[in-house]
């Protein structure tokens, strides 16, 4: 049997025999994301699904309603009408011959929290959290966590449950989605719970459904059909490494080499670690990805919204809530100096992949972005800083989930003027007005007609921003940030850091290459 199909198999059937659809006779079963001390979404109807018997008579109880519905195949779904937030309630599941009782279940807002090893990163080892963990008690909070599993084929359930948010459960939770609810308890007052859903490394292709992948010419090229390109020689080494692997047992000894991998799969964590909580009533998502991406801008820039719509349209309920944290400054490991980050302006994937994520805010409704350029780490693509991520996160859940009327985002350009040797910028998202934190602006560039990048001179004027260089004396584009570790102070006088931006349009450096 080809390797491929071996592993298919081995997933499929690990798969189902750990968490499959299947109940035992008589046996009315809840999926994993009901369980006791979980939070249920307020003001919207509430999905309540599991498996029985086909034909069997499932009521679901809570707050005094009651919902009946008879399986079909296997699995049963009810839903529950709209609910105020609150809580405690008991939740109650009967079938013909079981009762289940879930105890300690709140009704407040529910978000997924998704991403990369940035939103794996855990509070225990995030920059200052003791004080933090050690105050984090709070029978308001719930945290789910999503086990990691990769899979060929959709999953139905998850071995997982929810637990109170305390000293004990949050070190290892993910610090920004903590961060997250922390911030949005204390500034709506209600119940929240955090679905945290997320692996290290893992490209934004391995979290959507195949379909949509192959559904897009683009895609099914570059991401699908270059998977199936890879297979054939990972196979072929996988089954070379097997028998080096076992004629050195044989001679009791280690292989040398590592087992090789192939990389991620396509929807792989979609099927194993999204379907397993869909249809959960939430409100919306949170989302800290793109440094695996970060080579394919360009593709990003329709990747992207691409998965934002494939969640939507599986949850069925609208547009809801999807904010994302743009990547963090990073200089990729090359210890270079501060003089060197700054010697000349050049090109940035990582700039590329910045404005890829900034775009996906204009293109579709009620999309959001933390900027972060002020908390990175130049030496480490885990900077430690986490609180101001959640936070900024947080502040673009008030605005754009809940309508307060508050400034929830940093400076973001709109358009550039050109007065003989000046550009002058405008921004939305001022706030009280523009400010410079540390001295005079960093990070402009400029060029004319030869489009020849300089460091520019850089000034606040009212609510603009004036850039010139004596070098450019007709200025055609400005950039702003645009490096892998961006040096910039430009912010809100509200505390909020402008997104890195480009007035230009000139082809990316990360554009796929022509056949």
């Amino acid at each position: 049997m080809p390797v491929h199909c071996r592993l298919s198999v081995a997933f499929i059937l690990g798969a189902l025999a750990s968490f499959g659809p299947s109940a035992a006779r008589g046996e009315v079963r809840l999926a994993s994301v009901f369980s006791d001390n979980a939070v249920l979404q307020r003001g919207r109807p509430i999905p309540v699904w599991g498996w029985c018997e086909a034909g069997e008579t499932v009521t679901v109880e809570f707050r005094g309603h009651r919902v009946r519905t008879t399986s079909a195949n296997g699995r049963w779904v009810v839903r529950l009408p709209r609910q105020d937030a609150g809580g405690p309630d008991s939740l109650t599941v009967r079938g013909h011959s079981q009762t289940t009782t879930l105890t300690n279940i709140l009704v407040g807002e529910v978000w997924v929290c998704s991403g990369q090893s940035n939103m794996e990163w855990p509070l225990g080892r995030s920059e200052n959290s003791k004080a933090d963990i050690d105050a984090s008690a709070n029978p308001r909070i719930r945290l789910f966590t999503v086990p990691k599993l990769k899979a060929d084929a959709p999953v139905d359930d998850v071995k997982s449950h929810w637990e109170l948010c305390n000293p004990e459960s949050v070190p290892g939770f993910s610090a920004v989605a903590y961060y997250f609810g922390a911030a949005l308890e204390k500034a709506r007052q209600v119940p929240i719970g955090l679905i945290h859903t997320s692996w290290g490394g893992s490209p934004a292709e391995v979290w959507m459904r195949p379909d949509v992948l192959a559904g897009d010419p683009d895609f099914k090229r570059s991401i699908i059909d270059g998977f199936a390109q890879r297979l054939p020689a990972f196979e072929a080494s996988l089954v070379a490494w097997e028998k080096e692997a076992a004629d050195l047992k044989a001679q009791g000894k280690k292989p040398a080499k590592q087992k090789p991998s192939i990389g991620w799969k396509p929807s792989e964590l979609y099927h194993g670690m999204i379907t397993p909580i869909v249809p959960y009533a939430i409100a919306g998502a949170i989302w800290y990805q793109g440094e695996s991406n970060a080579g394919r801008a360009q593709e990003y820039s329709r990747l992207f919204p691409a998965m934002i719509r494939n969640w939507r349209r599986d949850w069925d309920q609208g547009s809801f809530p999807f904010l994302a944290v743009q990547l963090a400054p990073w200089d990729k490991g090359r210890k270079r100096s501060p003089e060197q980050i700054t010697a000349a302006p050049g090109d940035s994937d990582w700039a590329e992949l910045r404005e890829a994520q900034l775009l996906a805010t204009k293109v579709l409704p009620r999309v959001g972005m933390a900027v972060i350029t002020d908390v990175g780490d130049k030496d480490d693509i885990h900077p430690v800083k986490k609180k101001p991520v959640g936070e900024r996160l947080a502040l673009a859940a008030r605005a754009i989930a809940y309508r307060e009327r508050i400034v929830a985002s940093g400076p973001e350009f709109v358009r550039m003027s050109v007065s003989r040797s000046q550009a002058r910028l405008t921004f939305t998202h001022v706030g009280k007005g523009l400010e410079a934190h540390g001295g005079a602006l960093t990070g402009f560039q400029i060029c004319g007609s030869d489009r020849g990048w300089v460091w520019a001179d850089a000034r606040i004027e009212g609510r603009h921003v004036i850039v010139s260089s004596p070098k450019v004396p007709k200025p055609i584009a400005v950039r702003y940030g645009w490096s892998d570790f961006p040096v910039v102070n430009l912010f809100n006088i509200d505390g909020l850091p402008a997104t890195p931006f480009r007035s230009d349009n000139f082809p990316m450096i990360t554009a796929p290459r022509k056949p």
